[in-house]
């Protein structure tokens, strides 16, 4: 490129001159501080300081949720196994059956490989449209797979995220979410649930985060949603989804844009606020219910949840 040279010109919008004689008046008032020709000029220069100021604040991005001077991994799954192989045993259970889990969902959970593996660094699961008879010797017509580290991993308060890619058409139901480690003793809604991310299929650019307890369960949760822009999807891409817990609140966030807060004055007092013990990590692929529907001719098969991985944090 040329040398460039601009114009310059004077404040009345004329061509700049060193020869022009009013350079002898702004001389002999360049060092007065306090001539009105000075006072102007810094006005100026302060105004133009402050403007790149507020400019390259806006610019610099807040640190993370994750920063490392907030939060300290406890526990995590990046499925970088071998391809074809199962979820480690050592960190997850796979669930199995096809009662309807109280949703009467349509899909009989398997540990086959057509429904749960690793592969390319991803958890994928991957519902099917066929007729399987399980062990629990119920027919369904669809495949799918559901698993949970209840019994190998249990936390209390943390930031709990997982980055996934969801499936997309009419009665699919993808979730991640976490149970207390006393549902057996407890019941549900008594032991809590937080649904840290639930999309119904005919809702694509849009999911759910909700918390279950007694008398606030079902279709009453407290609850909030986060939607993408007009025309996007959350199948066209991986999206991290999170919840921040503590004593005090529930916080919960889709690639790190807080959406929704719950507290224990979320709920009447009268009512009890269960979320202050361990719980455990489900990721489960639903086909059906009561709540997204069933498939219908629009829907296709195979779908797929793809699972980038799942990390626990504590507070430092």
């Amino acid at each position: 490129m040329d040398n460039f040279i601009p114009e310059v010109l004077d404040s009345q919008g004329r061509p700049f001159s060193w020869d022009d004689p009013s350079l002898d008046t702004w001389n002999e008032q360049r060092y007065n501080v306090n001539s009105p020709r000075s006072k102007r000029t810094m006005n100026r220069i302060l105004t133009m300081i402050i403007a790149m100021g507020l400019l390259v604040s806006a610019a610099v991005p807040l640190p993370s949720q994750t920063s490392s001077q907030q939060w300290k991994l406890s526990w995590s799954d990046e499925f970088n196994g071998p391809d074809g192989a199962a979820p480690d045993p050592t960190k997850w259970e796979i669930v199995t059956g096809g009662s309807g889990y109280g949703n009467k969902e349509l899909e009989q959970y398997t540990a086959r490989p057509e429904n749960i593996r690793q592969e390319h660094g991803n958890l994928v699961i991957t519902a099917r449209h066929e007729s399987f008879t399980g062990a629990d010797g119920i027919q369904r017509e669809y495949t799918s797979a559901r698993l949970q580290t209840k019994g190998k991993f249990e936390q209390r308060y943390g930031r709990f995220e997982a980055r996934i890619r969801i499936p997309q058409g009419q009665g699919m139901w993808p979730a991640f979410w976490m149970l207390g480690s006393d549902d057996k003793a407890a019941g549900w809604p008594g032991c809590g649930e937080i649904d840290i991310m639930e999309n119904v299929g005919y809702e694509p650019g849009k999911i759910h985060g909700s918390m279950h307890g007694p008398g606030y369960s079902g279709g009453s949760p407290l609850t909030g949603a986060y939607s993408l822009t007009a025309d996007s999807k959350f199948a066209d891409d991986f999206h991290v989804f999170a919840v921040e817990w503590d004593a005090s609140a529930v916080r919960f966030y889709v690639d790190d844009h807080l959406y929704e807060t719950q507290t224990p004055d979320s709920i009447p007092s009268s009512k009890r606020w269960v979320f202050d013990h361990p719980f455990f990590v489900l990721l489960n692929f639903a086909v059906g219910g009561e709540w997204p529907k069933n498939p219908d001719a629009t829907t296709q098969f195979p779908q797929q949840m793809l699972v980038d991985y799942v990390r626990v944090y504590t507070h430092k």
